[in-house]
């Protein structure tokens, strides 16, 4: 009897312990939680808040009492320059349980408990437990309200400026022009030669200039935009075919691949024969600004391959329509790849500093994507290339056929009703 009894009484010692070292855990982890200056909430998989911390409080404006259970759309309630309520394919709070992996906006508005605006960075983290399903998600936000104040007098300043000298540049460019033309001047061999270096010194003053204006306007959502419905295998395909005579100009082979692999592609029988079927990933975005983005990544991957081949591919899935453009150059450095697609960024080795460049390029590329909610980023290795991957969010064919007749009403003339259009 004695003996169960210092049993039962050790058990319920070890009991009593392991609740007090929980429940100190517990504390530990609120105390560590609450003491981080940015704002951190836990979601499980049904959108519930499980965890609000002092920061996010604050910046929200909800108590941490009534956030905790509720839904996150009740307080987290996200908008765009625009004052528009976030779409769920822009919410990185909802998007973050189907592309399982970890989204980054640093664009967003939140509108607090008292309907006042406040400027947000944002980064979400799905949880992954061992079996590889998503348990939930952690996001961190801060109120970056002045910093984004700062940086638009910044852009507006490097704006007006970039305008402003783009005229002079462009009369200097002119003339410099006019200097060279046989039917105008007379020069020297020795002249001309100094004359085309000030020539190609200008037109690399204007793109500078030119990308100035452009990162500005990215920056501060006055970039030029007007979506419509592309078929991304058809777009892509033509301009491969505009773009591979630069490429052979350096002897470098150009390859167009849709699908990851051969059983990608759809079969169908058509007069008894065997017909591979492309399959059709539409997207709604500006197409001169997407044309952009991959003239300049194309480019890019010419300038630093010296040998080799460069493939444009095109795959995706129900929600994806992903863009990928790969060389057999030298590669990138690990240790820039996390700063590649930052404003002024450039890579610091001998054929950066030989090619030159304004080091905008990428950072314009990442903003125009971010303009669709798509995702950039790149995978390389030394001595054996890169590829740069695009994302943006595909559209069903349903969907396009829709954006496609009010495109289409849209542009009709004043007084012309799509009914009576023949």
């Amino acid at each position: 009897m004695f003996s169960f009894g210092k049993n039962t009484k050790e058990k319920a010692t070890s009991t009593s312990s392991l609740a007090s070292s929980l429940h100190d855990e517990k504390e530990k982890s609120e105390i560590i939680l609450n003491s981080i200056e940015d704002g951190v909430l836990l979601l499980d998989t049904s959108r519930t808040i499980q965890a609000f911390n002092n920061a996010a409080s604050k910046i929200t404006g909800w108590a941490q009492k009534d956030a905790v259970g509720l839904d996150y759309k009740s307080v987290i309630k996200l908008v765009n320059e625009k004052n528009e309520p976030y779409e769920p394919a822009q919410d990185p709070l909802d998007r973050i349980f189907s592309e399982i992996a970890p989204i980054r906006d640093n664009n967003a508005n939140l509108k607090t408990s008292s309907d006042k605006t406040v400027a947000i960075s944002m980064s979400v983290s799905p949880l992954i437990s061992q079996a590889n399903e998503v348990t939930g998600a952690v996001a961190v936000f801060r109120d970056v309200t002045s910093e984004r104040q700062e940086e638009k007098q910044r852009a507006e300043f490097i704006s007006t400026a970039s305008h402003e000298m783009r005229t002079p540049v462009a009369a200097i460019e002119g003339y410099l022009a006019l200097a060279m033309n046989e039917r105008v001047a007379r020069i020297d061999g020795k002249a001309r030669e100094y004359l085309e270096k000030a020539h190609s010194s200008t037109q690399h003053l204007g793109k500078l200039f030119q990308d100035l204006l452009t990162s500005a306007k990215a920056e501060d959502g006055r970039l030029q935009n007007h979506p419509v419905v592309i078929e991304m295998g058809e777009f892509l395909q033509q301009l491969t075919e505009d773009m591979r005579f630069t490429a052979e100009k350096k002897s470098l082979a150009v390859d167009f691949v849709i699908g990851a692999n051969a059983e990608d592609a759809i079969s169908s029988k058509n007069g008894g024969a065997l017909k591979l079927v492309k399959p059709l990933y539409y997207v709604h975005v500006d197409q001169e600004r997407i044309r952009e983005v991959i003239v300049n990544i194309f480019d890019n991957a010419i300038k630093y391959t010296e040998a080799g081949k460069i493939t444009i591919g095109l795959t995706g899935d129900d929600s994806v329509v992903q863009i990928r453009i790969q060389d057999t150059g030298d590669g990138i450095p690990p240790e820039d790849i996390p700063h590649l697609f930052e404003k002024f960024y450039r890579v610091d080795n001998t054929a950066t500093r030989t090619i030159g460049g304004t080091g905008l390029g990428l950072f314009i590329c990442r903003k125009i994507v971010e303009l669709y909610n798509g995702r950039i980023w790149v995978s390389s290795e030394i001595h054996k290339g890169s590829t740069f991957y695009i994302n943006l969010p595909r559209i069903t064919s349903q969907k396009a056929h829709e954006l496609q007749i009010k495109e289409d009403a849209e542009n009709l003339p004043t007084g012309i009703s799509q009914s009576s259009k023949v």
